[in-house]
């Protein structure tokens, strides 16, 4: 079907910034929505970031104006930018796809905050 791997994750200090890719095996362009999850240990999966085919954004109020999702279609590739990062971001990484029918996932990044 589809095969998403995201990469990007890392060591980070707080404050600093990353930028998390996920590239999928064949072209997105049916899938409407696409974004990141995150989860921290100890806590449920919870929605970060989404994007649709024409680039309406929704984003959680933990990353609301510090973070940017974008969907390059032409690399199969959607982006995550964190700035500003702070200990509680610090998480496992998941890239989302979904056509309305199924939804497929990543198999992670992890993202650790700190000095």
């Amino acid at each position: 079907q589809v095969q998403l791997v995201e990469s990007g994750g890392g060591l980070v200090q707080p404050g600093g910034s990353l930028r998390l890719s996920c590239a999928a095996s064949r072209s997105i362009s049916n899938f409407y929505h696409m974004g990141w999850y995150r989860q921290a240990p100890g806590k449920q999966r919870d929605l970060v970031a989404t994007i649709t085919t024409v680039g309406a954004t929704n984003y959680a109020d933990s990353v609301k104006g510090r973070s940017l999702i974008s969907r390059e279609n032409g690399k199969n590739t959607v982006y995550l930018q964190m700035n500003g990062l702070k200990p509680e971001d610090a998480a496992v990484y998941y890239c989302y796809a979904s056509s309305g029918t199924y939804t497929y996932w990543g198999q992670g990044t992890q993202v650790t905050v700190s000095s």
